[in-house]
């Protein structure tokens, strides 16, 4: 947190004072309580004292004031607004490594259960597009508001042979571009989710650059363990996750990596996206908290001192 105005937070020094002169006070009353030595007759005739109940009043009350001197000082914090618009591309791999089982019940439903969660959760003001690649990738969905058009696509996803992860990134950019033809476009975000290597197509490391100069991010999801395999005429065959190509290519991009190992996991990821691309992070003056934090304090004085004293502080 930064203050815009700091000079404000010298009136500190007067409320830091008022308290030491309410120590002062309070110590002093207690000094001269002292000098009455019959305890027991005092004990008859004097009340009870409120004891700690007597300082709840004066606290809030100072609270108060120290909340709003730094209400005055225009504190600022980093707040995290919602976008009003953006394009958000899924690249969602269909190889036929994703029938894995190592992820329960295997990697291509758990990934797709996830996927359509995430679509789910994306404001309804985002325009949303779906990729998927093998052997080759193409356009499902073109970028549109229609959600159920992306679900459904992702309904009818079938797996094939082949990983083209170069050529998906670049079938995004071109779905983002014949979007966004404005001369100021929203802002655009790639998700990629793969769980091998690019057997096919484009290098990831072209694609990687040909997103940073577009200036599009790439977060990419390495999806699976390396455990993972699937049996191809008769014989199991080893298909481990890819994280170092992956993660390369969201470096290179400007995105976030993440890996998954569950279905669970993806999920988690997934949702953490949501809130990165579906939010920006803005420095705003966050005073009205301070202010409307020394209005709660200044109730809690005025109740206390009612309820406990008959009086206003």
């Amino acid at each position: 947190m930064t203050l815009l105005s700091p000079l404000w937070l010298l009136l500190l020094v007067p409320v830091a004072l008022l308290a030491v002169a309410y120590v002062l006070m309070a110590r002093r009353r207690s000094a001269y309580a002292v000098r009455f030595t019959n305890l027991d007759l005092l004990d008859q005739v004097a009340p009870k004292r409120p004891g700690w109940r007597r300082h709840v009043s004066a606290g809030a009350l100072l609270g108060m004031f120290a909340l709003l001197v730094v209400g005055f000082a225009r504190p600022t914090a980093e707040v995290q607004v919602p976008r009003e618009r953006a394009t958000i591309m899924v690249a969602f791999d269909v190889s036929a490594s994703m029938e894995a089982t190592d992820v329960t019940p295997d990697r291509f439903t758990a990934a797709r259960q996830a996927a359509t969660a995430f679509v789910r959760g994306l404001p309804e003001r985002f325009n949303l597009g779906l990729v998927t690649f093998a052997g080759q990738a193409s356009v499902a969905v073109p970028p549109t508001t229609d959600r159920r058009t992306v679900l459904n696509a992702l309904d009818r996803l079938t797996t094939a042979s082949g990983t083209a992860i170069g050529d998906a990134v670049y079938s995004s950019l071109a779905a983002i571009a014949a979007l966004d033809t404005e001369a100021e476009a929203p802002p655009a975000h790639i998700v990629l989710l793969s769980d091998g290597s690019n057997t096919t197509g484009r290098t990831v490391s072209e694609a990687a650059t040909a997103a940073a100069t577009r200036g599009v991010p790439v977060t990419t999801i390495a999806y699976g363990t390396q455990e993972g395999s699937i049996e191809i005429q008769g014989r199991q065959v080893q298909v481990p996750v890819d994280g170092p190509s992956l993660q390369g290519l969201a470096r290179t991009a400007g995105g976030g990596f993440y890996e998954a190992a569950s279905g669970d996991e993806l999920q988690a990821v997934y949702d953490d996206i949501g809130t990165s691309v579906g939010y920006r992070t803005e420095r705003q003056e966050v005073w009205q908290w301070f202010v409307a934090a020394g209005l709660v304090f200044a109730l809690i004085a005025a109740v206390t001192s009612m309820v406990w004293f008959s009086r206003l502080p």
